[in-house]
């Protein structure tokens, strides 16, 4: 077996690569940037060397670094994580002209699934079912709108070596093509080096559903069931499931062996993910077409880990080494049911904006160890796995990906996987850089996802105009209402406690009216404590000091976050924050004369939605615009973001050019 592995990457999977090297025995080292000089997986590892600066470019995909650091520290196989190096052809096969094994699959493979367009081509000849589409050249906008007309819109524009949901555009007419191509082109080029772009019908309501497969080097290749993830926003995955509520057992064979076959056609070996459109409508079980492979690991491996008992990280670096795979497709049994989520540094409540900063407070729900779900080992009521690499007062970076980490859960079935997944959310607590944890709790409750009724437009279709957090039903109202009066009273008994007060001992009493929005509630807290006159149970304790409190109440669990808000206190659980009004009796009366401050009216600027830097500015002083009127073009992690005018308007001021970087609510334009 190896010796030792070098890790080209960073964060979570970089630790969670060391994490099984090491149970293999296999000693590691870590590469880092300046940004990441202090990183997790920079002091988990045996050895770590250093790349270069913070930007990506000038270290993390720099492979000839790469190679270099493994020569010096005597590496004898390179594991590139989820693919951060921009050649991954190109490096795997300097790593065998070095003597270096590379954990993946073969450069050819790597090639020829690479390729959106060619991709295609064999996919369409190993007789995989392929979308209708153009997988030529396209020459320019012109040529791309007669495409666009003759397939019949809507249609989707993809830049030909794109991933991760970048530099894709779903055009509904012919003036979304003529508005979208180059941006699609400029993505592609600025983030892949690859400015080609090709054009395939959008198929509505679709599911997108992938195959994982694994190979030997023996001609050995199985398909491990699926993954739904169609739970996406702007083509990057959410909420990640396996196996997938829509397919059937006859389904799951079919998609399989096709992607055992185009794996097979390439010399694929490895772990590797074929990617399917699936059609929601279509229950036959043949509504399903290609549209990528992946040749790596993928973010969302860990739910398969979990149906199928086995560690995907292991199974490919024995299979590096030349180990024949020790099962069969026959062996490949799915137990349970595993849902995902990743936790990101942005902010739903504000149109989902990336956020960065430090983590002032990162306290993640425990997580149980657990050989990656091996039947057997998860217990009772299923297991929680959090894969993260990031601590208590990191860095969350401008210059990679905003994802903070992973949660994992397993149960016997989908629901109680999905429980389990509210109340770990529940338990996370993270301070000091906007997060989507409201969102994704409220995600895996919603009765649509509840049913399965999943598509890719899941997200624009339920929160169409943006998220506001989970709605919060009448019983937890009333649960959240006394346990608000229990720390109110906590407080105040502390505060009363307080020795040399003027007035001698103070009575705080029991009773409290607390207010939670609109709604008013009469809690008294006693030998019991009632909530408007009626019982309600409560165990547990609060202390002053606690950033969650987690109680049974009427029997069930539930844990809440706490914080001190002003006057009032932000109680969050299942997916919202609530801000929650406690007074005694006689304040509450005079609650109505208290003055509401009103936000000031920016409505006369153009605020930076985000931090970033400002590639384009379409207008200047005096220019009069019109709503809907493209303004400006503000660049973050890679993406361009087109800020549109609201109303009609006269342009005052540019506070800003092109060129310019931009903090969060910098007034870029000022109108009269």
């Amino acid at each position: 077996m190896f010796k030792k592995i070098l890790v080209a990457n960073r964060g979570e999977i970089a630790c969670r690569v060391m994490r099984t090297a090491k149970k293999m025995g296999i000693a590691t080292v870590a590469v880092y940037s300046d940004a990441d000089a202090r990183a997790p997986h920079v002091l988990m590892a045996d050895e770590a060397v250093r790349l270069g600066p913070a930007p990506a470019a000038e270290s993390y995909l720099k492979a000839e670094l790469i190679l270099l650091a493994a020569k010096e520290t005597g590496a004898d196989c390179i594991h590139p994580g989820y693919g951060f190096l921009s050649e991954r052809e190109s490096f795997a096969k300097a790593c065998a002209e070095a003597g270096i094994a590379f954990v993946g699959p073969p450069p050819n493979a790597i090639a020829a699934m690479g390729d959106k367009i060619e991709s295609k081509k064999l996919a369409k000849a190993a007789g995989v079912n392929v979308v209708p589409g153009f997988v030529g050249v396209i020459e320019d906008t012109e040529h791309a709108v007669r495409i666009s007309n003759e397939i019949g819109y809507p249609v989707m524009m993809k830049a030909s070596a794109g991933g991760g949901g970048k530099g894709m555009r779903l055009a509904w007419s012919e003036t979304d093509v003529r508005e979208g191509f180059e941006a699609t082109k400029r993505e592609g080029l600025a983030s892949f080096g690859d400015d080609r772009v090709f054009i395939e019908k959008f198929i509505e309501s679709p599911r997108h559903i992938e195959i994982q497969v694994l190979g030997d080097q023996h001609g050995n290749i199985v398909y491990l069931g699926e993954r739904e993830c169609s739970i996406q926003r702007r083509h990057q995955k959410v909420v990640e499931e396996a196996p997938s509520p829509f397919v059937s057992p006859e389904m799951r064979k079919a998609m399989g062996e096709q992607a055992v076959a185009l794996s097979r056609a390439v010399g694929y070996f490895s772990a590797g993910t074929v990617e399917l459109i699936v059609s929601g409508a279509d229950k036959t079980g043949q509504g399903f077409y290609f549209l990528e492979m992946n040749t790596r690991l993928q973010v969302e491996h860990p739910v398969t880990e979990a149906v199928t008992g086995l560690d995907l990280v292991e199974q490919m670096i024995r299979v590096a080494y030349g180990q024949k795979l020790a099962f069969t497709q026959e062996d490949i049994k799915l137990t349970g049911w595993a849902i995902e989520n990743r936790v990101y540094a942005e902010d739903p409540y504000r149109g989902f904006l990336p956020s960065t900063g430090r983590l002032v407070r990162y306290r993640p729900p425990a997580s149980e160890e657990t050989p990656y779900g091996a039947p057997g080992t998860r217990g009772d009521h299923g297991y929680v796995r959090v894969d993260d690499g990031v601590t208590e007062g990191s860095e969350i970076s401008m210059f990679y990906d905003p994802m903070i980490a992973k949660l994992i859960t397993w149960g016997e079935t989908r629901d109680e996987a999905a429980d389990l997944q509210v109340a770990a959310l529940d338990r996370f607590r993270i301070d000091g850089i906007g997060h989507n944890i409201d969102f994704l709790s409220a995600l895996v409750q919603h009765p649509r996802f509840r049913e399965g009724a999943l598509t890719t437009g899941f997200i624009a279709e339920e929160y169409p105009e943006g998220f506001h957090g989970a709605p919060a039903s009448d019983a937890l109202k009333r649960k959240l209402a006394a346990l608000a009066a229990v720390i109110d009273l906590e407080r105040a008994e502390r505060a009363a406690a307080t020795s040399g007060q003027l007035n001698g001992p103070v009575d705080i009493g029991e009773e409290r009216v607390v207010l939670i929005g609109s709604d008013r509630f009469a809690v008294v807290v006693g030998e019991e404590v009632t909530v408007d006159g009626q019982p309600i149970e409560i165990d547990g304790e609060w202390q002053a000091d606690n950033l969650i409190l987690t109680a049974k109440v009427d029997g069930a669990p539930l844990s809440v976050g706490v914080a001190r808000k002003g006057a009032a206190w932000k109680l969050t659980a299942h997916g919202a924050s609530h801000l929650v009004e406690v007074y005694p009796p006689h304040i509450a009366q005079f609650r109505h004369h208290m003055i509401e401050k009103v936000p000031p009216d920016m409505s006369r600027f153009l605020l930076a939605p985000m931090p970033g830097l400002l590639t384009q500015l379409h207008v200047a002083p005096g220019d009069k615009v019109e709503a809907g009127q493209p303004l400006a073009v503000v660049e973050a992690m890679k993406m361009e973001n087109i800020l549109r005018a609201e109303k009609a308007a006269v342009v005052k001021a540019a506070n800003f050019g092109p060129g310019d970087s931009l903090a969060v609510d910098a007034a870029i334009l000022e109108f009269e």
